[in-house]
């Protein structure tokens, strides 16, 4: 793992370790995860189906340099998903819809 996915492999570990990955499910069938940033004061909101992290490392190190596969918060809900380690929370719809607007 560390060959591949390199620099973020560890930050990913101590997110899954601080049970920082969470999947929110709306009642319409749309999911989002929502990542607890390194430092626990910021929320990162991921859509793992089209390999997309707000964080400002994905656009950067992962679109523009194309240094990384995978920013940290995208690497910790694959291996958190893998693991079985993911927080599950359902909101309604209109929170769905909130979240989504809010995406930078």
């Amino acid at each position: 793992l560390q060959f591949v996915y390199q620099a973020p492999l560890l930050p990913a570990l101590e997110l899954i370790d601080n049970e920082s990955v969470t999947l929110l499910t709306s009642p319409s069938g749309r999911e989002v995860y929502q990542v607890v940033g390194s430092a626990g004061t910021k929320y990162y909101t991921c859509f793992i189906s089209s390999h997309y992290c707000s964080c400002p490392a994905f656009r950067f190190s992962v679109l523009k340099k194309e240094d990384y596969l995978l920013c940290k918060h995208l690497l910790a809900i694959k291996l958190s998903e893998a693991m079985e380690k993911v927080k599950r929370n359902p909101i309604t719809d209109n929170e769905m819809v909130t979240i989504i607007q809010e995406v930078e």
